[in-house]
């Protein structure tokens, strides 16, 4: 199978691409993420979302650990070629490592930053170990 279709990709100097995940329903943005060739022909080839981890250098299969994978429905590619967009279902209702259904729950209220979104899971029943 040809992988062309992955130098129409404007990675980083670093061999990057920002991702948006996106619940493909509700079109809610649930996180943002980084991946690499790899993982972008992984997520591509299992259906999956695989992304990058910067701080752990290695591939992150997303729910490895909590269950809370990611279903690709799409994949998409803005204008300029440097930011994917993935439309998924969300399996638990779960994205955060916080436990919350996204990560984008902090909201800013009279110049400071405030959790507006409920934990749905607590983190520690979530993952054996924080890596």
């Amino acid at each position: 199978m040809s992988e062309q279709w992955l130098d129409n990709i404007c990675w980083t100097a670093d061999g990057l691409v920002p991702v948006i995940a996106q619940d493909w329903q509700t079109n809610d943005v649930l996180m943002v993420a980084w991946m690499n060739r790899e993982a972008l022909r992984l997520s591509q080839e299992t259906g999956h979302s695989v992304y990058w981890s910067r701080s752990r250098q290695k591939l992150w299969h997303k729910g490895e650990e909590s269950g809370h994978q990611q279903n690709i429905k799409e994949i998409r590619l803005d204008c300029d070629a440097d930011v994917i967009l993935l439309k998924v279902e969300q399996v638990g209702g779960i994205a955060c490592h916080t436990g919350r259904r996204h990560c984008f729950f902090h909201q800013l209220q009279n110049d400071e930053w405030q959790a507006v979104d409920p934990v749905l899971k607590d983190p520690q029943s979530i993952y054996s170990s924080k890596t």
